[in-house]
């Protein structure tokens, strides 16, 4: 009896050209880093533009009327890319909150229906999870945002927004990038703010930034080299921007990396801060000038800092300073990014990546 092959389960159902495939995860991670202007500019070229997504975002302002929170549900870097989009709602006050999908598929049945929606965001559309949660809310009020859309979740969603970022393979970069636009543009939508204007700003911010800070990538190696720990701190939308930070630094180096709040970090993790300590410091947004007291109080203490931020600041053996051009709430959740990413690539180059390319999906389990 023949057994019958199986066909390969290529990332969003599309096979990757050859030159890809034979890509090491440090290629493609810069590849992926340097794409991400572009594929944003497309996103909001198509959110403002495209006659069926911008039906769809009318039926998601028209769910996000009825009483209740407006949820937004995801794991990893999806739970990442949300929180731009829940502060904005905060912010313009619309109760909203950022949930991770696991802990909302196990311990959060008998609440669900106080929501007034709940929008699941996954880019592979195939996380175990987020396939169960659209199974268990059959007949609630359900989104989705999703890069694929040949998947299980966006199959079974009636409301749903694609991440248009195109097949990625290594960290989320792209999709990040991607996902957060597409969840600060939905909120926008759900209140009734232009966001088209400040979409572009923070575009064209974050391609001017991407080659100038990816040139000293290998200056801010060589200053976090030989850390303990790196601790990524920022506040707002910011703070989706640290989680995946320390993620991406985990996964493609094996570095030791954690989030924080600006007030978490402050409350207690700040104790330990000595001479083999890095902070990376997001000073962005309202709360930017707590940002820079707390990269003050690190250096203090000893510690080093990479402070971002939009003003100029002195370089010294303790603060290396990365500037960036000043973006409208909540966009600074996407530009970041640069400073972490440009690093992680400058720490995969120098040691090795531990990530290797990712083509095809495997087995989605809890």
């Amino acid at each position: 009896m023949e057994e019958t092959k199986q066909a390969p389960r290529w990332i969003s159902g599309i096979e990757p050209p050859q030159e890809l495939l034979t890509a090491t995860g440090t290629q493609i991670l810069e590849i992926e880093c340097r794409e991400q202007p572009a594929k944003l500019h497309d996103l909001i070229r198509a959110y403002g533009n495209d006659p069926a997504i911008r039906s769809e975002l009318k039926k998601f302002r028209s769910l996000a009327a009825g009483k209740g929170p407006v949820l937004f549900i995801g794991m990893g870097a999806s739970f990442c890319s949300s929180i731009s989009g829940s502060i904005f709602l905060q912010s313009h006050g619309r109760l909203a909150f950022s949930v991770d999908a696991g802990e909302w598929l196990h311990y959060a049945s008998s609440i669900w229906a106080d929501a007034a929606l709940s929008v699941l965001l996954t880019t592979s559309g195939e996380s175990a999870e987020l396939v169960e949660l659209f199974k268990r809310g059959t007949g609630r009020p359900l989104g989705l945002i999703c890069n694929n859309s040949a998947s299980t979740c966006w199959n079974l969603a009636e409301n749903r927004l694609p991440i248009l970022a195109g097949p990625e393979y290594g960290n989320a970069t792209k999709t990040y990038t991607n996902a957060t636009a597409a969840a600060i543009i939905l909120a926008s939508e759900m209140v009734g703010c232009a966001w088209e204007e400040d979409a572009e700003r923070a575009a064209a911010v974050f391609a001017a930034h991407l080659d100038p800070i990816f040139a000293i990538r290998s200056e801010l190696e060589k200053f976090c080299r030989g850390a303990a720990n790196i601790e990524i701190i920022g506040r707002g939308a910011a703070y989706g921007g640290a989680i995946l930070s320390a993620l991406c630094i985990r996964e493609m180096s094996g570095q030791r990396a954690a989030a924080h709040t600006g007030a978490g970090f402050k409350h207690g993790p700040n104790l330990d801060v000595d001479a083999s300590h890095v902070a990376i410091i997001f000073a962005l947004g309202r709360a930017a000038d707590l940002g820079v007291k707390l990269a003050q109080e690190c250096n203090r203490r000893g510690g080093k800092v990479v402070l971002i931020s939009n003003d100029e600041h002195r370089a010294s053996d303790k603060l290396f300073p990365v500037r960036i051009e000043s973006v409208p709430e909540p966009w600074e959740g996407i530009t970041s990014l640069l400073v972490p990413q440009a690093l992680t690539l400058g720490i995969v180059e120098r040691t090795g990546c531990r990530l290797p390319p990712r083509f095809q999906y495997g087995v989605m389990e809890q």
